[in-house]
């Protein structure tokens, strides 16, 4: 034992329907919201965080599963890793599905859920590239039973931020009932977390690939150019064929914008890359080629 333990909350309240525990967080501003809490207790355990109070959100059945609405998926916020790994969502939301069961140990998929995930917004959390590739819609609960909506790439990058007791409630994913893939490599820094990942989803309605890379940077980038490129040389009506030079073209395109090139020195020579950031940009180019090429096959 610590004799440098944590202050513990002083209060614990225990909402069960999402109008409550956004009236609890009205309540008490300084209140912490907590699902799973595998970030959030990790920090308490370190002493980074001291909540004077905290809102659980554990007894809130409404955000613990999901629906279908006009050809999305309403997913609650409250939905675990584990619950999201299992057949009956992965043939919902594929890519969704590996994420989750790539979280981690089973005691943090057990624990850990999608809200958590997004409002945390830790760099090396897998189910953020695919939400941000999947183009998913965040439903934030507010105050006096009022409800917004905002892409869920605009909280990631900070553009809309979570207002004074608000919650995110729901996550609306549009089912594309097409080809998607995630995959991630992982270091040698704990159980499961991700160096480098990508989600890669083909919108055939749209003739589309889209594209999310995750790990390497605060928020997961779409290499957009690289999309448009490798959308335009796909046969969309053959089978989606393409020829394998493109794969790997692909997968240079999606490093190369993610992790780019040093700036030009004055007298015109650019330096190379330091080897780990280089190693980097090869291990996102493989995981680039290797989804496109799984999301095709």
């Amino acid at each position: 034992m610590s004799t440098h333990a944590p202050q513990a909350a002083h209060a614990v309240t225990l909402p069960t329907t999402l109008n409550e525990a956004v009236a609890a967080l009205t309540a008490m501003p300084a209140a912490v919201p907590v699902a799973g809490g595998t970030d959030l207790m990790a920090a308490v355990n370190s002493g980074q965080l001291r909540p004077a109070a905290l809102v659980g959100l554990g007894r809130i059945s409404e955000i613990r599963g999901w629906q279908y609405q006009d050809g999305n998926a309403l997913l609650g916020a409250g939905l675990t890793h584990a619950r999201m790994g299992r057949p009956d969502f992965a043939a919902l939301i594929p890519a969704l599905a590996a994420a989750a069961r790539a979280a981690g140990p089973p005691h943090i998929r057990n624990a850990g859920t999608l809200g958590g995930n997004i409002a945390t917004a830790a760099p090396t959390g897998d189910a953020l590239p695919v939400l941000a590739a999947l183009e998913a819609t965040l439903i934030i609960a507010g105050p006096g039973g009022s409800r917004r909506e905002i892409p869920v790439s605009h909280l990631l990058a900070g553009v809309e931020m979570l207002r004074a007791g608000e919650l995110i409630g729901f996550v609306r994913v549009p089912l594309l009932h097409a080809p998607q893939v995630f995959l991630k490599a992982t270091g040698r820094t704990g159980p499961g977390r991700s160096v480098a990942s990508v989600a890669l989803v083909l919108d055939p309605a749209r003739r589309g690939v889209r594209c999310a890379v995750g790990a390497i940077a605060p928020m997961p980038l779409r290499p957009l150019d690289a999309e448009q490129w490798v959308a335009r040389l796909i046969d969309w009506d053959n089978d989606r064929a393409l020829v394998p030079e493109a794969l790997s073209a692909f997968g240079e395109y999606v490093a190369a914008a993610c992790i780019p090139d040093p700036a030009p020195e004055p007298d015109g020579s650019v330096p190379p890359l330091p080897p780990a950031v280089l190693h980097l940009r090869r291990t996102v180019a493989a995981l680039a080629r290797r989804a496109l090429g799984r999301a095709l096959s």
